[in-house]
């Protein structure tokens, strides 16, 4: 791969919804030392009309040819593409930066292909905060990582554990608690909501041992994720309320920033922040 000292690099992305578009905007508008060269997308009609409006015009391809387009494929895609790409751009030896934390847990294998191809598997903080802090304290020991999930109904239904369950959100009338368990059982069933929880996971003490509880909540407008840490080095609770995204309810505004800043500090003189 290029080192980022010397050149610009290359930037793929893998899925112009709510979250890609706007990182494809950014990067197409300018952003150090990196370049927007190729997008991709499951429908190539409309994604050659999406590309062809973006500064610079990228090429439209197939999620299947970025990683020999690209030095880094960002997959802001459905979590079912997640496999294929990952495991190609990896091979590769590209940077693979991906917003489906939670399609990651059952790819693990990843992270031992990336060590010897020389590529790297990169999770961006997303709709979450605090991981800084978390990844710090799992230096140490932590005891406890508990992250409680309230959205509104709209932003959950059809979840696949939902739809399991035959369970429906319409016409909830108060806060109701759907799910309570691991961020690994989390992120399987709501692959769609909970990506935050798969990360914390990662960064602590692993999405096994990671406690989350989700809530459906008539009465917020906002995807709040509270995180409470116990550490020998710390004890800390952190909250966040996110501006759901008007394209998708289920992720918010938030999450594409935290891609473009991601993607900022891969090139940037100053980084701050762990």
């Amino acid at each position: 791969m290029t080192s980022p000292s010397t050149s610009t690099l290359r930037v793929g992305i893998a899925g112009l919804g709510a979250i890609g578009w706007k990182v494809a905007t950014a990067l197409a508008t300018g952003m150090d030392g990196l370049t927007l060269v190729a997008v991709a997308g499951r429908d190539g009609a409309k994604t050659a009309t999406q590309a062809a409006a973006l500064p610079g015009t990228p090429r439209a391809v197939t999620p299947a040819e970025l990683p020999a387009l690209a030095d880094i494929v960002v997959d802001c895609a459905p979590s079912a593409a997640f496999a294929a790409l990952a495991h190609a751009s990896v091979a590769a030896g590209r940077v693979f930066m991906s917003v489906n934390a939670g399609a990651l847990l059952a790819n693990l294998d990843l992270v031992d292909k990336a060590r010897a191809s020389g590529a790297r598997v990169i999770v961006p903080t997303g709709a979450l905060l605090g991981l800084d802090a978390v990844r710090a304290a799992a230096e140490g020991t932590i005891e406890r990582v508990v992250m409680i999930t309230r959205k509104p109904p709209n932003g959950l239904e059809g979840a696949p554990y939902l739809v399991e369950r035959g369970i429906t959100l319409a016409g909830l009338a108060e806060a109701r608690m759907i799910f309570d368990g691991t961020a690994t059982e989390g992120a399987r069933g709501f692959p769609a909501n909970v990506n935050v929880a798969a990360a914390l996971g990662l960064a602590g003490i692993g999405p096994d041992r990671t406690r989350l509880q989700i809530w459906a909540d008539p009465a917020v407008d906002r995807n709040i994720h509270t995180i409470e840490v116990e550490a020998d080095s710390a004890r800390f609770k952190l909250q966040i309320e996110n501006v759901p995204s008007e394209e998708n309810p289920r992720t918010g505004k938030i999450t594409a920033l935290s891609v473009i800043a991601c993607l900022r500090s891969l090139t940037a003189p100053l980084r701050v922040g762990t």
